[in-house]
């Protein structure tokens, strides 16, 4: 798996208008909101990229989520949001939805397990071994634990981009992580 080629995002709320007065988007209306991000999107994502996006996609009709998925870059695997009912409507426009993943991603320093839910976790599997966990449904809204090996992957904390492998790599670099346990005795 090539890490220049994936790609993390979430709560883009393609289509709804209340998104904008709730999370204080800096977007005069819906259709501006929704060509914007597709903008960034595709300034970023390839053709053939895998866009994991942590929920939240569209709060719009099967048909207008369908019209929004196909001016988008990329390989959409989508982990469930709270708002996903158009989505469900139109199971074809990505690669699967789930309620939970764990990627796997094979990073120049080996193996590295991703663990991708809408929702912030405390802990996770294998967080005491320095497995990440990313999220989103926040919308910025909950404090950075620089402890903690998760952080909120959504559009508003991050000029409504998606967000490269590298970067969450740089930013899970920065935090200020250690083991919780030592060495085991065999």
């Amino acid at each position: 798996m090539n890490t220049n080629k994936i790609w993390f995002t979430s709560d883009n709320h393609f289509g709804h208008k209340n998104i904008i007065r709730f999370t204080n988007r800096p977007f005069s209306d819906v259709e501006e909101m929704n060509q914007e991000m597709i903008n960034r999107w595709n300034e970023k994502v390839g053709k053939n990229d895998d866009v994991y996006h942590l929920g939240d996609f569209a709060l719009a009709s099967a048909s207008k989520t369908r019209q929004l998925r196909k001016q988008l870059n990329g390989k959409i695997y989508l982990i469930k949001g709270n708002h996903e009912s158009s989505a469900l409507e139109c199971v074809d426009c990505f690669e699967w939805i789930k309620d939970y993943y764990e990627l796997k991603v094979n990073d120049q320093k080996g193996p590295k397990l991703i663990v991708l839910f809408h929702y912030a976790m405390k802990v996770w599997n294998a967080s005491h071994h320095g497995t990440w966990h990313l999220y989103g449904h926040s919308h910025g809204s909950l404090k950075d634990d620089e402890t903690s090996l998760s952080f909120d992957v959504g559009v508003d904390n991050h000029n409504f981009y998606p967000l490269s492998y590298d970067d969450v790599k740089k930013i899970m670099m920065q935090k200020k992580w250690t083991p919780p346990f030592g060495p085991r005795d065999k």
